[in-house]
């Protein structure tokens, strides 16, 4: 036990070193509890300052996502694609409406014209129609043809020769309003594919001749001879031979062969109007061509 004791004596100086150890530990201690937030936060501050800046932009992306709205700007409706009818919200259906339409080498001219052709809602159409965007001459015709047109056409009391569309020149077509060069061209070579018209009305199926253009064409010229028509046996052709006529494409020459090989050959125009695809409003034009 005395032994034990002895541990526990100290002199003077001992307990004065004690004392002041004590005295230190708590001052540091002390210091440490008031001036570690302080040393914290200036540490801190800096990488602080960088996460808020990238929160606040990441935040301010997110509030311009939510609120962005997509831009509609003027467009023609006749040449919407799938894309374009699917970003501004139409159904396959509608879509696939519109696309029959023009295949047949027509144009939607309104807003009304357009709803009745894809058969779209009332909102929608509401919502769109501000931006359709039609050609100038649809938007300003009067009773069919514009003031702008009549200085082309000829004067009421100058007499109208009209010439033979068959024998009719480059320069004789380019002289009708509406048709340049181009356009004078590609009219030509249906006639050459065809052998010759047999109608005016078949300049309603050229792609790119306006209403007002075949009003004037038909001032100037007439269907007068047929000669060199080119006519096809549509019942001994092959599928790549029928679809190389002007008015057949690759398809309805495959439901031409069908029907033939199912039906003993084609025998008449009635024939033709039960093939699938047959284009109903060209029908008695393109007999016109066919030999049974």
């Amino acid at each position: 036990m005395n032994k034990l004791k002895s541990y526990f004596r100290f002199s003077r100086e001992h307990r004065s070193g004690i004392f002041l150890l004590f005295a230190i530990i708590i001052v540091v201690q002390l210091g440490y509890f008031f001036l570690k937030d302080n040393f914290i936060s200036k540490t801190t501050t800096a990488e602080d300052k960088a996460w808020l800046s990238v929160q606040n932009e990441i935040d301010s992306l997110k509030n311009m996502q939510a609120t962005k709205k997509d831009t509609i700007y003027p467009f023609n409706p006749n040449y919407i694609t799938d894309y374009k009818g699917y970003k501004l919200g139409m159904t396959i259906q509608e879509i696939d409406r519109l696309h029959a339409y023009r295949k047949k080498g027509k144009f939607v001219n309104s807003a009304e014209e357009f709803q009745q052709v894809t058969q779209v809602s009332n909102a929608f159409l509401a919502k769109v129609s501000p931006y359709f965007k039609f050609p100038d001459w649809v938007k300003n015709k009067t009773s069919f043809t514009s003031e702008k047109f009549h200085k082309f056409l000829p004067k009421e009391k100058e007499k109208i020769i009209q010439k033979d569309i068959n024998t009719a020149s480059r320069e004789d077509l380019i002289a009708v309003y509406g048709i340049g060069e181009k356009l004078a061209d590609k009219i030509l070579q249906e006639k050459d594919k065809l052998g010759c018209f047999v109608s005016m009305e078949q300049f309603q199926f050229i792609w790119g001749i306006s209403p007002e253009a075949l009003v004037d064409l038909e001032k100037r010229f007439s269907t007068k001879t047929q000669s060199g028509i080119k006519k096809i046996a549509i019942n001994e052709l092959s599928q790549k031979e029928l679809a190389k006529f002007p008015y057949f494409t690759y398809a309805l020459a495959r439901e031409i062969v069908i029907y033939r090989t199912m039906n003993n050959g084609i025998k008449n125009v009635d024939d033709l109007t039960k093939i699938k695809g047959m284009p109903n409003e060209k029908i008695k034009i393109i007999a016109l061509y066919l030999d049974f």
